[in-house]
């Protein structure tokens, strides 16, 4: 039977780790990923769940051939890529390429490279992490619905090669929604009368007029306070046009035209007047 095989993700820990291990063990690299989604097509089920199809990167036939080789008939498999997502999401591809009936996988963490922390890593050897494998997945996932989806309008837009980021694109659109609340804000002056009252029995109170008679005293509608996150979008009745608006439909200031970003153009839209 062949020796337990130990898995790595760079080549140039090998040396090192077989060193540590001895001739009890095989010791193989995966040189990285080994699979992901493919290059040409989106490769994501929306209507299944969102289920991800892999694929073997090009170029890594030989290394997977290289490990079935190393694993031989051997019942232990040691998976020992970088303690982090990337590094689970290798382990869990590497062990469906090398499953086999009866065999056992076991994930190893070496956070470093001396002989006492990785023999005891090979004692403290655990199961894979289903969580942090997922969670890889669910953020590459993203990455491709993003980057697949956006960016060709970079390419049109801006310029050929860009790539949309799934944490870049959601900040420059809550910029975006929040530049043009700026531009289409309409400051609105508005009063409240308050009296400090003090009768012949304590405490003195604070009335604020609501009414005189019967008619209800009425003021312009106060803006919202200003929340420290998130995305504050104005009432409908503060503009004429909507806030998710293209930009070459925002008004410039009718205060600052000067300002305007826009070069004066038919796309530079004038604010209607008021009556």
């Amino acid at each position: 039977m062949s020796k337990p095989l130990v898995v790595v993700e760079s080549p140039t820990k090998v040396r090192t780790i077989k060193k540590y291990l001895g001739n009890d063990y095989n010791v193989a690299a995966t040189v990285g990923h080994i699979k992901d989604l493919p290059s040409k097509d989106l490769g994501i089920d929306i209507e299944k769940d969102f289920t991800p199809h892999y694929r073997t990167i090009p170029g890594k036939t030989k290394i997977l051939n290289q490990l079935k080789s190393a694993a031989g008939d051997s019942m232990d498999i040691y998976l020992a890529p970088d303690p982090d997502r990337e590094g689970e999401a290798i382990a869990w591809h590497t062990a469906e390429v090398l499953k086999k009936k009866g065999r056992r996988f076991h994930r190893v963490l070496f956070h470093e490279l001396t002989k006492r922390a990785i023999l005891e890593s090979m004692q403290a050897a655990q199961d894979l992490d289903r969580n942090k494998y997922e969670a890889q997945q669910a953020r590459r996932i993203l990455d491709r619905l993003v980057g697949y989806q956006i960016s060709p309008l970079l390419w049109r837009k801006v310029k050929g090669g860009l790539s949309a980021g799934r944490v870049q694109s959601v900040a420059v659109r809550i910029i975006c929604d929040r530049e043009r609340a700026i531009q289409i804000f309409e400051p609105v002056e508005y009063w409240s009368i308050t009296a400090n009252l003090k009768g012949e029995s304590p405490p003195p109170f604070a009335a604020k007029l609501v009414r005189k008679g019967s008619k209800k005293s009425r003021s312009p509608t106060r803006p919202p306070p200003r929340r420290s996150s998130g995305i504050w979008r104005p009432p409908p009745s503060w503009s004429t046009r909507s806030s998710n608006a293209p930009p070459s439909a925002i008004p410039c200031r009718p205060s600052s035209p000067a300002n305007c970003s826009r070069k004066r153009s038919a796309s530079c839209v004038s604010p209607p007047k008021k009556p």
